[in-house]
This record gives structure tokens, sequence and C-alpha cells, in this order.
């Protein structure tokens, strides 16, 4: 068989460029260069000649986070290009990327999540009725579009919240407040199209330095202590997989998802799911993979062969 054509797709204009860059360095690494012939694009300034070589690509790897990249923009481009990809499609990627959209599918198909409500901008009657719902009690705050953390923040004092709400609303038109559960903090993974296979369960403790598993602490180096399989015991890991792969399902995601939960005693909660987990040495996918004895070449070998799986190209 002659060497797969991969448009490796990192980059964009999110502000989450520098990781989807970093990411994209290291997939380029680790691809197999005897299988595949890379060719490199950044969706800033790169468009027309992706467009332009579309016809000689198999197949793409898209390593955008954020806006443009994770909601289905590039996906949508690649189906109108005929250009596979190893992650969710439009659909998918797009009910994922949106956090209030992505709890009620999560509550429709019986995942719990914790409490939450949604402000505008200007919505000064929705945090006054959050604050009288829940007194004194510490929330979340996050755009509900974006990854990575960013423009997130965790609120214990009341009189904070205002401030914490607009600096999320610098990020989204929309600003998710969910009740704070102290516990575990847990990952899942999976891989696969129609038939999932989870990965084990990764335990996230960031570092004493931050409050919350935010941007710096997912990034940094040594920042936060991530342990695989996760100190729970089978009873709640079996659970913490079965409910990645609901969330998989029931968000109509492709390729590959990692599903973000909270374990507070016999209780998980489901926070949210990403399309397009991290892929930089510190991240939480490949860490599971390698716990698994996926290597990270392996497990781009296999994301590839899911993108190619009804092309004929296997």
């Amino acid at each position: 068989m002659s060497e797969i054509v991969v448009a490796l797709i990192a980059g964009g204009i999110s502000s989450e460029r520098d990781v989807s860059l970093a990411g994209g360095d290291q997939i380029f690494s680790a691809l197999d260069k005897n299988k595949y012939t890379i060719l490199r694009y950044d969706p800033r300034d790169d468009i027309e000649r992706l467009v332009r070589d579309a016809p000689r690509i198999d197949t793409a790897f898209i390593n955008l986070h954020g806006r443009f990249g994770e909601d289905g923009s590039i996906q949508g481009l690649l189906d109108l290009l005929g250009i596979p990809y190893q992650c969710s499609g439009v659909l998918g990627s797009a009910l994922a990327a949106n956090k209030l959209v992505s709890k009620h599918i999560y509550e429709h198909n019986g995942l719990p999540v914790p409490p939450y409500a949604v402000i505008n901008k200007a919505d000064e009657k929705g945090l006054d009725d959050w604050v009288k719902r829940y007194p004194g009690e510490p929330v979340v705050v996050k755009p509900v579009s974006g990854g990575s953390s960013i423009g997130m923040s965790i609120v214990w004092d009341t009189a904070e919240l205002k401030q914490a709400v607009n600096a999320a609303l610098s990020f989204d038109e929309a600003v998710l407040l969910e009740a704070y559960i102290q516990g575990v903090e847990l990952t899942g993974g999976v891989i696969g199209n129609d038939a999932i296979e989870p990965l084990p369960v990764v335990e996230i403790i960031p570092g004493e330095a931050f409050k919350f598993f935010d941007y710096t602490a997912k990034y940094t180096p040594g920042a936060t202590m991530e342990i695989c399989p996760a100190r729970i015991d089978d009873k709640l890991t079996a659970r913490v997989q079965e409910y990645a792969c609901r969330a998989h399902t029931a968000l109509f995601c492709k390729g590959y998802s990692r599903t973000d939960m909270i374990a507070r005693g016999d209780d998980v909660f489901v926070l949210e799911t990403n399309t397009i987990p991290g892929m930089v040495p510190t991240s939480l996918m490949p860490l599971a993979a390698r716990t698994a004895g996926i290597s990270f070449s392996d497990l781009l070998d296999r994301l590839i062969t899911l993108s190619l799986e009804k092309t004929g190209r296997e």
C-alpha cells in the first residue's frame, strides 16, 4: 500500500492556539514517516492551500482546540472537501463544544450533572437567582464554549461572583454557573466509532499552587499529578468508564473523546466532553492510552485507521 497522505491541521485563531501548535509538533514527530506523507496546515494562514491540496489528501488529523477547531467549523470544511478526519463530525463537535447543550444531552440520557444555570450578558436577575438558591456556596464559572479552562474560575465568596462572570463573558456570549463539587477529579477516555473502547481512568490532582485544573495546571510540566489508573475501586472505575462511553455515544462522537467527571463518595457527576483531547506530553489521553499499552505512535495510527474506516483505505 502506498503512503497515506495526512493533513496535520494545528494552530488556528482561538485562544488555545499555542497548545494546538505544541500538540501538532508532538504528533508530527510521532507519526511514522514510512507510513505517512505529512502535510502541515495552520488554518490561520493556510486554508487556501488546504483547499487546493484536497485532491491529494487521504485523511486529516485535526489538532485544533476551541472555536473554529472543536466546534465543527473545520470539520464542515473538510466534509465539503471530501477529506475524512480522526475526530467527531460537525454534529458531535458542535454539541460537545457547547457546555450548556451537552449538559441537556447528558441529562436526557440519564447522566448526572452538578446543578447549573446559564447567565447572558447584562443578566443581573440570573445572578441574583443563583445566590438565592445557593447562598454562600462555592460556584464554578466558565464560558459556555471553549476549552482548556480558559476563562474559568471557582468563586468562593459571593461578592466576587459578578467579577468572575464578567471575566468569563469576555470569552463568550454566555456563561455557565455550576455548583462546585468537592471530590476526586477524574477523566475517562474513549476510542472508537461504532464499537467503542474505554481507556483506563485518570485521576487529576492539581498542585497546591492551583485551586483547580486550570490552563497553567494543565500545560505546565510537573504542575499537576496525574495518576493512571486512578486510585478508585473497581466499581467506581466501571461507572466512570460507562459514563464516558455513554457521553461519547449521546453526543454522536467519533474517533475518540475524553469526558471529565467529579466523584464524591459513590456519586459521579459528568462535567464536559472533549472531542479533540490534548496531544502534548502532559496530556491525559496519551497517558491513558499508554497505561493501556498503546504507545503514542500506535494511538495516532489507530485514530488514522478509524478516520479511514468508511473510505476503503484501511
